[in-house]
């Protein structure tokens, strides 16, 4: 049994989008780490992306005019990264180097076709010629001559694996509509060549492999909508120079008259492939699709239709697909487990058949959509459930209750539910902490909720969300919509709570906050109820008119010295920092873009947004990052007190990132000339005060120094010279 789970984006295909493949994917390679993958253009930057947090760890360029002509992998001896541009020029790099042209270089004799890196084996670089060489190997001699095998053929695909402690290389070539098959044992400097039996007027499309028991199994996608098996024995007798691959059909893409046109596909076990492709059916429209076989008893598991169109790659790491759906990057999870023919043909008993939670994208999937995957997921297993429920209902007379259904299930039966029954069924439903997977559960009840206030406008059930959300450790991706529809709302509150504790907001999303937060009135703001525990202790607070001091100042400044001073300049709704600068926001708007310094961020995916904002909305936040700049000033270990208060690094970080961002517009306006010009001289004054401190730096460890050596019971006067 297989089936496709929940599904998040990873990151846009364009440069607005966030992961910057403006010009398409050249490839997807594991990374450093298991929740690590390697993303690759087409054309010259290649990005470090944590899959869990959808946040990418990383981002490399060659410079303009040079193009990354193979993916790039990653060294797991040595947690390097190693890339090819131009074919030949050969860059290898760590995490903490930032300019690729200042890491190592190396220009090669050939044109290389590809790397690959085996966790145990290390790198193997595959030449266009055929050639092969171990990267330990091809450094010693960067200029080395590399031979030419395969002369007038092109390599087509290639795999790399490790038998026992030995790299083995398989890559695929063709030539005048023939395909041959090389197989090299890399330390042995072993090769057999093979020709791939000829299959008029169909020809293979998509290759992959894998190895076991010293025999190599290629599965080859064919053009006439079959897969194909073709077993390679690696211990071949080395008399014979070429031998004809015969090739058996191992399954056909089609079901009840509707044909499966592959273009990529993947091995997920020994009885599942994954087949990516477009469902071609009689008189209709064809729609891309992924799609999930089992070969051993020729049957369609499950699948799921991608509107907006993919680019016609698959890959499959941990458990995961990857490919691209529209202008994103989408990853989707997949369960197989041990097949069965009961398994196949939709069979299991029921305390067999998962919960449909498990199986369903509960982002995405609509109403119809669900009724629709539900069953297509069960397929004949809810038949057999209804069966034996009736069977039951025979044999008690009595009625199943809901505590026996599935979550999928009870969701379906509430979706006509009045908004009470609704509201209590899904609260009693969170209130089962012990079921088998919560985290699924809640993402489904989320959803669940969402979509009833996407179908009726005036329902909005905002405390029950900012419950679930303040209770539960939840993830922007477990249900995308949700800070949407807040943001629709212009519910503050819980797009607040949503900030602090989502670790994996979208920068497009959190730069829709700022700018909502940005753009509310303070009048408004004062009448919502909004968490100000990360402003209390920096920001006067006006309770009835009343104000009340809570801020503690160290570094020589005294509150109560200066307080005649503030009293004449302090008022209703602007608070001032003891420098003279007025708190451009309120205690509430301060708390919101509190939330927002305080989410993560990638640079490089925020700026284009930021260019975005208005420019008076970019000078009042930029007056209000000065004032907290001022106020980190004024400590000895320059933080803020109070909690969840941004840190001297995020506020230097988002100032930076403004000042990038809006940089033309604020030299153009006239209202920001004065705060660019007061920053500009207190950031200049600190680094003045603090040259000052580096110059006496040496002096004072000089003094520590001799009063150590000093015998501490002796009295005497000394007179020390600083210089």
């Amino acid at each position: 049994m297989a089936a496709l789970c929940e599904s998040f984006t990873l990151g846009g295909l364009g440069p607005s989008g966030g992961v910057g493949l403006g010009s398409g994917l050249l490839a997807l390679e594991p990374g450093p780490d298991p929740d690590h993958v390697l993303l690759t253009d087409r054309g010259r930057t290649a990005t470090l992306f944590k899959v869990s947090d959808q946040k990418p760890l990383g981002c490399w360029s060659v410079k303009h005019g040079q193009i990354l002509t193979c993916p790039v992998v990653c060294n797991f001896e040595t947690r390097e990264y190693i890339a090819v541009h131009d074919d030949k020029v050969l860059r290898i790099w760590k995490n903490k180097d930032i300019n690729l042209d200042k890491v190592f270089k190396a220009t090669l004799s050939a044109d290389v076709y590809r790397i690959h890196s085996l966790p145990n084996g290390g790198p193997v670089v595959l030449f266009k010629g055929g050639g092969v060489r171990t990267l330990d190997v091809l450094l010693e001699a960067p200029q080395q001559e590399i031979e030419n095998i395969i002369s007038d053929e092109v390599i087509k695909w290639s795999e790399a694996f490790m038998e026992g402690q030995q790299p083995v290389l398989i890559f695929a070539t063709e030539k005048d509509e023939d395909f041959f098959v090389y197989v090299q044992k890399v330390k042995m400097n072993s090769l057999h060549k093979y020709k791939l039996e000829q299959q008029e007027p169909s020809k293979p499309l998509h290759f992959t492999a894998y190895i076991k028991n010293k025999i190599i199994t290629l599965l080859c996608l064919y053009s006439n909508d079959s897969v194909y098996k073709v077993l390679i024995p690696l211990q071949q007798n080395t008399g014979e120079e070429e031998q004809i691959l015969s090739k058996s059909l191992l399954l056909n893409l089609s079901v009840s008259g509707t044909v499966l046109k592959g273009t990529s596909f993947v091995v997920l076990d020994k009885d599942h492939v994954a087949v990516l492709g477009s469902l071609a059916t009689s008189g209709e429209e064809s729609k891309e699709c992924l799609t999930i076989w089992n070969t051993k008893f020729q049957t369609l598991q499950t699948s799921k239709e991608l509107p907006l169109g993919t680019s016609g790659q698959l890959w499959c790491y941990e458990e995961k697909f990857f490919f691209t759906h529209g202008k994103v990057l989408t990853v989707i999870m997949y369960k197989c487990e041990t097949s069965s023919l009961a398994a196949a043909v939709g069979k299991l008993k029921d305390n067999q058949t998962p919960d449909v939670s498990s199986f369903i994208d509960w982002n995405t999937l609509g109403d119809e959509e669900l009724v629709v995957s539900f069953q297509s997921q069960q397929s004949v297993a809810l038949k057999s459930e209804s069966r034996m429920t009736l069977r039951s209902k025979r044999n008690t007379a009595a009625k199943v209750q809901p505590d026996s259904l599935s979550v999928g299930q009870l969701l379906l039966n509430l979706k006509d539910a009045s908004t009470t029954v609704f509201e209590d069924e899904l609260r009693q439903l969170l209130s089962k902490a012990q079921m088998p997977d919560l985290q699924a559960t809640i993402g489904c009840v989320l959803t669940a909720l969402i979509n009833r206030c996407k179908t009726n406008p005036k329902y909005y059930p905002r405390n029950f969300l900012l419950q679930i959300v303040q209770t539960r450790d939840l993830s922007y991706s477990l249900c995308p919509d949700l800070m949407a529809v807040a943001l629709e709302k212009k519910d503050v509150h819980l797009l607040q709570v949503c900030l602090q504790r989502f670790p994996d907001i979208p920068e497009e999303i959190t730069y829709a906050c700022l700018k909502l937060f940005l753009s509310i009135s303070e009048a408004y703001l004062q009448r919502i109820d909004v968490n100000l525990e990360s402003v209390v202790c920096y920001i006067d607070v006006e309770l009835n008119n009343k104000e009340v001091k809570t801020e503690i100042v160290e570094n020589g400044f005294n509150a109560e010295l200066e307080q005649d001073i503030w009293d004449t300049q302090i008022t209703k709704e602007t608070h001032r920092a003891p420098d003279g600068e007025f708190c451009p926001v309120g205690p509430q708007k301060a708390a919101l873009l509190n939330a927002v310094l305080h989410s993560a961020y990638s640079e490089t995916f925020l700026l284009p947004h930021l260019k975005n904002l208005p420019a008076q909305q970019a000078i009042l936040f930029l007056r209000y990052l000065y004032y907290l700049y001022v106020k980190c000033s004024e400590k000895i270990n320059t933080t803020l007190p109070g909690t969840r208060s941004p840190t001297i690094n995020q506020i230097m970080d988002w100032m930076c990132l403004l000042i990038d961002a809006q940089f033309t517009v604020m030299v153009m306006l006239p209202e920001a000339k004065d705060l660019l010009s007061n920053l500009h001289k207190f950031v200049r004054a600190q680094v003045r005060f603090y040259s000052e401190l580096n110059k006496i730096e040496g002096s004072l460890r000089e003094l520590q120094r001799l009063n150590h050596q000093k015998d501490s019971q002796t009295y005497s006067i000394e007179v020390l010279e600083l210089i």
